[in-house]
């Protein structure tokens, strides 16, 4: 008798809700470690990729510094091979504005999954109650059919079903919370590029008064 209110026993009883939150918890997992591995120390990279640009910059050295962006393998290498391809000519404006374009291209690629999460977070804890209000009827139903069998009768059904609940909310939980960690995490990575491009910029300009541009 006991069997039957195992984890596992309870949630093969709840298929309906349980099995689609784990499948979502799965997916989850899946892009946490996957944005995880993509995300990983683009803001120092970035801040270091600049240190070693200023310099060949401010010597109007272009050519060169534009070779060591040739890789784009960072969001912030191809920021910065976009400002420096155009250093040459183009004014402070226009600098600004590839830095924007070329950012906010890079921002949708930085978030790229990040919304299954929220999805997750939001609508898990309702499948979990749709599996609890099921569970609930159908336990209801069973004590209904048996008669005046008491409470007992019905405490296995609902245990069942309160897993689902329980399911839910763990799921949306995770999921929220690498939501956040990851949006500020991207929101911090867009700031240093910002930051680094806007140096960038000024030392192309002075790069460029060096060489009598």
């Amino acid at each position: 008798m006991q069997n039957q209110f195992g984890i596992i026993q309870m949630i093969q009883q709840g298929y309906y809700a349980t099995y689609p939150l784990i499948l979502i918890s799965i997916v989850c997992l899946a892009v946490i470690f996957e944005r995880m591995w993509a995300l990983r120390g683009i803001g120092p990279r970035a801040t270091k990729a600049a240190d070693a640009l200023v310099g060949p910059l401010r010597q109007g050295k272009f050519n060169e510094a534009l070779q060591r962006t040739e890789t784009g393998h960072t969001a912030a290498d191809r920021v910065f091979h976009t400002l420096i391809s155009g250093a040459k000519d183009l004014d402070r404006s226009r600098l600004e504005e590839l830095d924007e374009e070329r950012r906010f291209a890079e921002l949708v690629e930085l978030k790229r999954y990040i919304w299954v999460l929220a999805t997750s977070g939001a609508s898990a804890p309702f499948i979990g109650l749709f599996g609890t209000v099921v569970g609930i009827l159908v336990a209801f139903q069973s004590m209904a059919v048996m008669g005046t069998g008491g409470f007992s009768v019905v405490a296995a059904g609902i245990s069942e079903a309160l897993i689902s609940t329980a399911l839910g909310l763990a799921v949306a939980i995770i999921a929220v919370i690498f939501y956040n960690y990851f949006s500020v995490k991207i929101d911090n990575i867009n700031a240093a590029i910002h930051i680094n491009a806007a140096r960038l910029i000024d030392a192309a300009l002075q790069g460029r008064q060096a060489v009598g541009g």
